[in-house]
């Protein structure tokens, strides 16, 4: 608790034992605080505990901003003094304070909850300049410059190892308590904890192009992208309470008028039963849970190792029905190793790689990085003096004076190659040599972990459709399509084909919310244009987190099922939370205008009720990892 909401708790205790002795003091000597010495009793613990809430009140209204909840509890307790009834305007006042203690609270634990991630940014970097280390702000390091990770530490900003072997621990980043090896090479993001060896790392980046400046830049932002629920609940705030106020003018006005009785108590029961209905009305309970309940699920989502850049994206994942995934590095690793070489013609196998890995050299595909890195050790990729990419085709390049086409089999239509007599099944490229078909190269790649059991818990949660969109051939998707049991697969598409299918998906009215999971790297276009972009984030790609509405931080699509289970669970307090408060109101609003509910009734439709929705939305602060989304 802080300190200002320790002030407010003593205020209120104060307010509580000075209501107490009025209350004693009324009860014992009625003869005595009676009149103008009982009204001075009882505005004593009124003005100790409302004093603030009167000032806001005639603060607001002096501003043209007068119909709030502030209003609505001066107004009503005024009017209950004005009618007499002391004691109750006294501890409506207070328990309208105890409900705005435990508001500020609420949501002091939730920001503390997203606040826990700031754990991340690292205090200092060691840079290491002229054989000496010394200790410098993250954002002096500039990029290049080596600095040195001891056990223990926190690394400060992105890099690759150039000496050192160490465990990281990255389950600020992702969520998993596994510890990371590293070795000389080997890439690191900010925020990660160097658990043993010592490190020397040079820095890729500066620190606001960090993984932690990043990450803490997205989920201190997030709550600006409000979902469509919070929008609703503003605009229903600002047209709400004007209503129930006018309501209560005619509920205090109509019924004397229109049963023609001008006595004053005829007059006072109505002006009650109206004071008791804006009492009730308060819509504090919808106000704060709301985005208290989305404010709680994508901290819930961060803990899990997922990033959701706003509240409107976890009600779009908690809404989706359609799941769109790309092959390549999202269900499988990415990482191709040459199979076989089958060469045709008078080429040798040994000539073909080496003539494929040298018109691929420059390319960044996995395959390409595949044929590269399967030439013989000590063997050089020949150079090249003409490149030309055709996308979601292949490579052309001149190679020792000779054209080289390596892709598939359009790129082999293009350059005229005959491919006739092939026969091939899996992952392969072809490669024509002067036009003519000199054979081609199987690959192979490897299925992640547990992507049949994440496809068939996407299914038992509530997702209708699975579809794989990829550029590889049709067999090899197929078979990576049934092993992961996806329920629809389209293959040979080009970068602008995904999107055209996509789009196609989208016009499909059974397709529902789709939402696209890709590697954020090569699909930033179908992430752009699907309702909700899901990036493998690669421990914090740039590109991923840049194109993507939602960054699984570990790589790893079971994180999917935990983000869908956090959004769930948040819709459906927030749905639980409306309901609730809505349909209480109601009753107790139509029973205090015909004077069934008291005062005492409506103080629970009030503050009661906006402690049991906050109490309701503070379940998603509780979740710590994804086992307990189960």
């Amino acid at each position: 608790m802080t300190r200002k909401q320790k002030k407010e708790l003593y205020r209120i205790l104060l307010a509580v034992c000075l209501f107490a002795v009025a209350k004693i003091l009324s009860a014992v000597l009625p003869e005595i605080f009676s009149g103008w010495l009982a009204l001075v009793l009882w505005l004593i613990p009124y003005l100790v505990a409302g004093g603030k809430v009167l000032l806001s009140a005639g603060n607001r209204m002096i501003h043209g901003q007068m119909l709030d909840e502030t209003f609505l509890m001066a107004f009503a307790t005024i009017g209950a003094f004005g009618c007499g009834e002391y004691a109750e305007g006294s501890m409506v006042m207070i328990l309208y304070l105890v409900g705005e203690l435990f508001q500020q609270i609420a949501v002091g634990k939730s920001r503390r909850s997203i606040s826990a991630l700031m754990d991340i940014r690292p205090d200092h970097a060691n840079l290491e300049t002229d054989g000496e280390v010394k200790e410098v702000a993250p954002e002096e390091v500039p990029c290049g410059a080596v600095i040195v990770v001891k056990p223990g530490e926190r690394i400060p900003l992105d890099g690759i190892v150039l000496e050192g072997n160490s465990d990281l621990d990255t389950s600020a980043l992702t969520g998993e308590s596994v510890p990371r090896n590293v070795d000389v090479n080997d890439t690191v993001c900010s925020g990660c904890v160097n658990l043993n060896g010592i490190l020397r790392i040079r820095v890729t980046g500066s620190y606001e192009q960090s993984t932690v400046a990043r990450i803490l830049d997205l989920v201190e932002n997030a709550a600006s992208r409000k979902s469509k629920s919070e929008t609703f609940i503003t605009r229903f705030a600002k047209w709400y309470t004007p209503c129930v106020v006018g309501a209560a003018a005619l509920v205090a006005i109509l019924p004397p008028l229109f049963l023609g009785i001008g006595s004053w108590a005829v007059w006072r029961e109505w002006i009650h039963r109206a004071l008791i209905f804006l009492v009730i009305s308060c819509p504090c309970a919808l106000v704060i849970s709301v985005p208290l309940s989305y404010f709680g699920g994508i901290g819930a989502a961060s803990k899990c190792g997922v990033l959701v850049k706003g509240t409107n994206y976890l009600e779009l994942l908690a809404s989706m029905h359609t799941v769109v995934f790309d092959k390549t590095g999202t269900l499988t690793k990415g990482s191709f190793q040459v199979e076989a070489v089958h060469p045709q013609s008078a080429f040798s196998a040994e000539t073909l790689l080496l003539l494929a890995a040298s018109a691929e050299q420059d390319s960044t595909h996995p395959i390409a990085r595949s044929l590269v890195s399967a030439l013989p050790n000590g063997q050089a990729a020949h150079p090249i003096t003409q490149l030309k990419e055709y996308a979601g085709k292949g490579v052309v390049a001149t190679v020792d004076q000779t054209t080289v086409a390596v892709g598939n089999h359009k790129l082999m239509e293009a350059v005229g190659a005959d491919i006739s007599d092939m026969q091939c099944t899996g992952t392969y490229v072809m490669v024509a040599i002067n036009g003519t078909f000199a054979g081609w190269i199987t690959v192979s790649d490897t299925m992640k972990e547990r992507v049949p059991e994440t496809i068939a818990a996407l299914h038992e949660i509530g997702i209708t459709k699975t579809v794989m969109l990829t550029g590889d051939q049709e067999a090899a998707a197929k078979k990576v399509a049934d092993m992961a049991g996806i329920d629809v697969m389209y293959a040979q598409l080009s970068p602008a084909q995904k999107v055209e299918k996509v789009e196609e998906l989208l016009r499909d009215p059974q397709t529902g919310t789709l939402a696209f999971v890709g590697d954020g790297i090569n699909d930033a276009p179908v992430l752009s244009r699907a309702d909700l972009g899901i990036a493998m984030g690669a421990m914090g790609s740039d590109a991923a987190i840049e194109a993507a509405d939602i960054v699984l931080m570990d790589d790893q699509p079971a994180k999917l099922v935990a983000a869908v289970r956090v959004a769930k669970k948040t819709q459906r307090i927030v749905n639980e939370n409306v309901i609730f408060a809505l349909g209480v109101k109601a009753i107790v609003m139509v029973l205090g205008a015909i004077g069934i509910a008291n005062m005492w009734l409506a103080i629970f439709a009030d503050v009661g009720v906006s402690v049991l929705a906050i109490c309701n939305a503070m379940r998603m602060l509780k979740v710590k990892n994804a086992d307990q989304l189960q």
